[in-house]
């Protein structure tokens, strides 16, 4: 996006647009926006549904701008909101077609996702280093900390200095080594300057500008900010984790719809998948500390084995008190044999507070080796309150999740249709993974499910109660010019108010047909299973008579 560029999708521009009009008028809850025309697909396009905005509200403290797809090789200009979920999956929060490249076109941009996320800014957002991208975050996210990319840095880099790459193969390994493994900000700076002294760089202008922006992108600079990553490693690879291998330069506007449905079916699968495993395969514990047994039932799996790795290694890594001041005390924590890799631990007993100069609890939101080895010391034996972070426990998502603007109505009117229809469907959503259990609680599951259905059949067939006439909160997806403001929509007739029902009775029988899906791979498995002992039976018996002969 280095100059103004217009795009165009020909018909394939009102295709999208009749389809986000179509999934807006299945469920209000779902948002798009057209910039300039509304009524032609000429303008940069904008939607995000309703469980990404739900899922925005739980982990939407660290956002990736993905604007990998609007290069001139692909030939659909789309670019993604995304960020990760309790299990460290990938997690959608918006898509956009960018069409108009400009810097007002990336600031409409920007607006139109904050509003939809209902005005709630992250505390991080990473994307290329883009100009027009970096001024629309400094003016519409102010507050956000702003990341480039740091896989994008790496292989522009690579283009640049092609020469250098092939005179000197090891120079990748020694740049990445700096930037990567550098503990403290003079370390870096010296690394740095030994490469380009060592490799004649002094006067690269490109190397330089990256210089000058290194705080944006270089880890040392940047730890003491979530970003919600539970690896270094994370920080190297692409932004475009949720649509890899569903969105590619062959993919044309007639099918990306289709594709971007199925990243969302596969994702969906693989949380469900991630929850299930997390419900019904205990870790194994490989200390006797209370605090690992503690986190084993507060995390997710892949967050607890993350936990687990920091908390075995404090058996490597002892703290050695450096400095006592009352209640609070410092330490110093390294590897036996690295003390040239110690880190110092502050500790506030009082406040039962800890503070360590690797910062990877500030950065990733999992606690370090470093400070668990000063709890170990101090016998602190479970993890305090401050160092649990909702985000990545299995109650991440528990608790309503309230309409924003539903304050500035009536009393009477707080009850939106985008808060009924978000608070059922994440029930609906707990009532699934719960009934998936055992084929018991699915048969009780799905009793309870034919018998709501038979009870929403009856008030539809009523018609509207003597409050259902109210003004609702239009939470969803109006069409917004560029400075249009939110807007409020009135449902009035007999008829809306059955589709609503409907609707909501749709989403009961695709509950159950879910569950069915559900019942079936789970009887698949314990099939599976019964023919695998079976197998091992016949071989056991096998071995038996082998060795009687």
């Amino acid at each position: 996006m280095s100059g103004n560029r217009q795009r165009t999708l020909g018909g394939g521009g009102q295709h999208v647009l009749d389809y986000l009009k179509r999934m807006h008028a299945e469920n209000p809850a779902f948002f798009y926006a057209v910039q300039g025309d509304n009524d032609h697909a000429s303008g940069n396009i904008f939607w995000v549904d309703a469980t990404s905005r739900m899922n925005y509200s739980f982990f939407g403290d660290a956002v990736l701008f993905d604007t990998t797809y609007r290069t001139n090789r692909y030939r659909v200009p789309f670019a993604s909101f995304t960020g990760f979920n309790h299990h460290g999956q990938p997690v959608l929060f918006g898509c956009a077609l960018i069409l108009n490249e400009s810097e007002s076109s990336l600031i409409w941009l920007f607006q139109t996702w904050l509003h939809a996320m209902s005005g709630r800014p992250p505390v991080s957002i990473t994307s290329d280093p883009d100009r027009f991208v970096q001024v629309a975050v400094a003016q519409v996210l102010p507050e956000t900390r702003h990341r480039f990319c740091k896989w994008t840095v790496f292989r522009e880099m690579q283009e640049k200095l092609a020469h250098l790459y092939q005179s000197h193969p090891t120079f990748d390994t020694e740049f990445k080594k700096c930037i990567n493994e550098t503990e403290a900000i003079d370390e870096f700076e010296s690394c740095w300057a030994s490469l380009l002294e060592r490799y004649y760089l002094m006067g690269d202008e490109w190397l330089q500008s990256m210089y000058n922006a290194r705080q944006q992108w270089v880890p040392v600079y940047m730890r003491n900010t979530f970003f919600g990553e539970i690896s270094r490693s994370e920080g190297s690879v692409g932004l475009n984790l949720f649509f890899d291998g569903y969105v590619n330069a062959s993919t044309t506007i007639q099918t990306m719809i289709k594709q971007y449905e199925k990243a969302i079916a596969s994702w969906h699968d693989k949380e469900l998948k991630a929850d299930y495993d997390t419900t019904n395969a205990n870790p194994v514990l490989k200390t006797p500390s209370p605090m690992e047994k503690q986190a084993a039932n507060l995390y997710t799996r892949t967050i607890f084995m993350k936990f687990q790795e920091e908390l075995v290694e404090t058996l490597a890594n002892p703290a050695t008190k450096i400095d006592d001041s009352g209640t609070v005390s410092t330490y110093r924590v390294a590897k036996f044999g690295e003390d040239h890799k110690a880190h110092n631990v502050t500790f506030n007993s009082f406040e039962m507070k800890a503070s360590c100069s690797c910062q990877m609890f500030e950065y990733s939101g999992i606690i370090c080796r470093h400070v668990l080895a000063v709890f170990r010391a101090k016998n602190v034996l479970t993890l305090p309150a401050q160092y649990i972070l909702k985000r990545w426990t299995r109650n991440a998502k528990s608790g309503a999740v309230l309409d924003e603007h539903a304050a500035e109505l009536p009393n009477s009117s707080r009850e939106s249709l985008t808060v009924r229809y978000n608070n059922l469907r994440q029930e609906a959503i707990k009532y699934v993974e719960e009934g998936a259990k055992s084929i018991h609680i699915y048969n009780v599951a799905m009793d309870a499910l034919k018998e709501a259905t038979k009870k929403v059949a009856v008030v539809k067939n009523r018609g509207p109660g003597p409050t259902q006439g109210a003004t609702l909160v239009n939470g969803g997806g109006q069409e917004l010019h560029a400075t249009q403001e939110n807007q409020t929509a009135t449902y009035q007739s007999l008829d809306e108010k059955k589709k609503k029902i409907s609707e909501l009775t749709a989403e009961l029988e695709n509950t159950n047909q879910r569950c069915e899906v559900y019942r079936s791979n789970l009887l698949a498995v314990l099939k599976d299973m019964e023919e695998q002992k079976l197998k091992l039976s016949v071989k056991v018996q096998n071995a038996r008579l082998s060795l009687k002969e």
